[in-house]
Parts: structure tokens; C-alpha cells; sequence
């Protein structure tokens, strides 16, 4: 079987539609390792790949008043238990653009393997961009996971990014997201994750509202247990008049897990606002004897509480 073929299988596992990469009025970009798999390029999205002994770099440009109708798929990933990955992305969306990217990141071995994401990323005067990375981890806890992302949304412009991992141990997980949102753009970062075992999770997002009317959210869901910890760092500035951002954490811990939440607001214009909230607890008595009462195990209460937090 190929190497792309394994991939394929790995998606197809974790729930993904395998039939994508047959399908010519989707783009989409794979890569094992630091090896290019395939890649399928639409009329309006110019995509300039490289593969590297050192890593995979890309080049993705929606061009001017292009909206896709299909969304781009990406699919990265490690099969083998030990192995590094890097990717770097260098993303456009030109003025009044609009697409969104589906990203699955997958290492299924995984004893001791390194995928760093490194992206720039510009999004330009009313356009839109929606990005959704799901990471799909084995049993064994030995990745470290390293996504870095700085993003400049211009005027009027949009961006939504959403990262899950709550399939298998995280291992080590550092998230540093850095955006820039100018007049009346909006800016939204969500992240789920799950952590058992020994898992280290430390996420970092900064959001700084420098344009008149720029909106910013960032909200952070992360559920450990075990012997797992967490550290949440959510950054708003609102440096300009009309600003208004707001930052949301939440943190369930079980077990001897130990969870920190640092959230840091700071306004340096008097017309602006941000706000700001962290809980961080086990899980609400009531709701367990709620559905222990409807016949759950304590057990089986926690984690439908815990995958309602992560939904």
C-alpha cells in the first residue's frame, strides 16, 4: 500500500471523507512527513508547494473577489512512531476573498514525533477566512505538538479559526497564535482540548483590536485529567476607539491534574473595551446526580459533562 494510500486509511478512521481527494472541484493539499502526497489546485486558489529534507513550505493565495464554494482540504500528517514534521504556510486572501480551510492533522504511532505549523497569515480588506484544524493522536502520548500562527485581518475583513484535539493523548501541545484586526474586522479563536495521562497543554492567543470598531473573541475549552496540566493564555488589547473584545476560559480538572488560566486584558484607548472571564473546577455537582439519576455511572456522568464542555 502507498503512502498515500495509508494516509487515506488514517483519515478515513478518524472520520474524514477519503472520496475528497478524487474529487476535482476540491482543492486539497497531503503530506506525510515532510513528503508531498498530492495536491489539487482550484480556479481562483493558487497553491505553490515544496518539499524539503527540512520541511514542507506552501504558499496559498485566494485571489481578489474569489469566494469558494468547496472548502480546501488539508491533510497532514505522521504515521510512523517516530518522525518529524514541519510545515510552513504562507496564506493570502486577497481583497474581498472568501474561503474556508479544513485541516486534519494526523499521527495515530505516535511515540516520538514533532509537528511544528508555522503560518502567515494576511487577510485583506473584506475578506473572510475560516480555518478548523482537528488532530486525530494515538494512545501513547510521545508527540509534541508546536502550531504557531501570526495573522493581520484588514479592514472589514473576518477571521474564524477553530482547533480541536480530543481523540487520544495530547503528549505536548504549545499553541501561539498572535492577530492583528483592523477597522471594524473581527477576529474569533476557539480551542478544545482533552488531556489525560501526563499530557502538557499550553496554549498562548493574542488578540490586539488596533482598527476603529475591530471585534475579537477568544475562547478557550480544555477538560484534563489524570496527571495532566494545562496552562491558558488569553491576550486582548483594544487600542482603538470602539474596540470591543472578550476573552472566555474554561477549565475542567479531575484526578490530580493541575490547570492554570491567565487571562491579561489591556485597553490603551478610553473609547474601547474588553472583558473577560476564567472558571476553572471539576465538574457541577448537580449535573452529575442529574444523570446518575437517569441511570449513568459516575463515570460515564463526568464524560458526558466533560464532551459537552469540548462540543
Amino acid at each position: 500500500m502507498s503512502e498515500l494510500n495509508d494516509l487515506m486509511k488514517a483519515f478515513g478512521e478518524a472520520g474524514g471523507d477519503r472520496a475528497v481527494l478524487d474529487n476535482h472541484e476540491i482543492a486539497h493539499l497531503a503530506a506525510s512527513g515532510h513528503k508531498l502526497l498530492s495536491m489539487n489546485s482550484v480556479e481562483g486558489l493558487e497553491v505553490d508547494a515544496k518539499e524539503a529534507r527540512t520541511g514542507i513550505s506552501a504558499r496559498v493565495a485566494v485571489k481578489e473577489g474569489v469566494k469558494l464554494k468547496n472548502p480546501v482540504h488539508l491533510c497532514f500528517g505522521v504515521l510512523h512512531n517516530k518522525g518529524t514534521q514541519k510545515i510552513r504556510m504562507d496564506v493570502t486572501f486577497e481583497r474581498n476573498a472568501s474561503a474556508r480551510f479544513i485541516a486534519h492533522c494526523l499521527f495515530p504511532k505516535a511515540e516520538k514525533v514533532r509537528h511544528i505549523m508555522d503560518a502567515v497569515v494576511d487577510i485583506g480588506e473584506g475578506a473572510e477566512m475560516q480555518y478548523s484544524e482537528t488532530h486525530y493522536h494515538g494512545p501513547y502520548g510521545g508527540i509534541e505538538v508546536v502550531p504557531k500562527a501570526v495573522v493581520r485581518v484588514g479592514s472589514n475583513g473576518r477571521y474564524f479559526s477553530e482547533f480541536t484535539l480530543v481523540d487520544g493523548r495530547v503528549g505536548t501541545l504549545d499553541i501561539d497564535y498572535a492577530i492583528e484586526a483592523g477597522e471594524n474586522a473581527v477576529a474569533e479563536l476557539t480551542a478544545r482540548v482533552f488531556g489525560h495521562g501526563s499530557d502538557a497543554i499550553n496554549i498562548k492567543e493574542k488578540v490586539v483590536l488596533s482598527g476603529d470598531n475591530a471585534r475579537g473573541l477568544i475562547k478557550t475549552r480544555v477538560a484534563i485529567e489524570d496527571d495532566a496540566t494545562a496552562e491558558v493564555t488569553g491576550i486582548t488589547e483594544g487600542n482603538a476607539a470602539g474596540a470591543r473584545g472578550h476573552v472566555d476560559c474554561m477549565e475542567i480538572v479531575k484526578d490530580r491534574a493541575v490547570a492554570r488560566a491567565v487571562p491579561i486584558v489591556n485597553v490603551t484607548h478610553p473609547l474601547a473595551k474588553v472583558t473577560h472571564e476564567a472558571a476553572i473546577g471539576s465538574v457541577d455537582k448537580r449535573q452529575m446526580e442529574t444523570l446518575m439519576a437517569h441511570g449513568l455511572t459516575p463515570e460515564e456522568a463526568v464524560d458526558v459533562i466533560v464532551r459537552g464542555v469540548l462540543t
